[in-house]
């Protein structure tokens, strides 16, 4: 058994948005994400084969659909159908928002 705690050990200095796979198996994948400013890429949007559950532990953020936008904070969450795009608009820019993600 290990023991781990989602909001511990993040860098000091993020100078990219992490992603770390906590569990995976045949039909889930379960991630930590860390933000500290950053967007999704401006290139283009999400658009995933997997359906995704997103929660917010700590900070907040915006998501944009092509029919909106919503805003996340701390203890709120989010369930993306497969194949609906979206893109991270924003995240706090003077601190850590720390997401929980499970692919399904």
């Amino acid at each position: 058994m290990k023991k781990a705690n989602l909001l511990k050990n993040i860098p000091t200095n993020l100078k990219e948005e992490l992603f770390e796979e906590i569990l995976s198996h045949e039909h889930i994948k379960i991630e930590r994400i860390v933000s500290k400013g950053h967007t999704s890429p401006q290139s283009g949007w999400y658009d995933q084969e997997n359906n995704e559950w997103v929660l917010v532990l700590q900070g907040e953020a915006i998501l944009a659909f092509e029919d909106g936008e919503i805003r996340l904070n701390a203890g709120e969450y989010c369930n993306i159908p497969a194949h609906v795009k979206h893109r991270v608009v924003w995240t706090l820019p003077a601190h850590e928002t720390i997401w929980l993600a499970i692919h399904y």
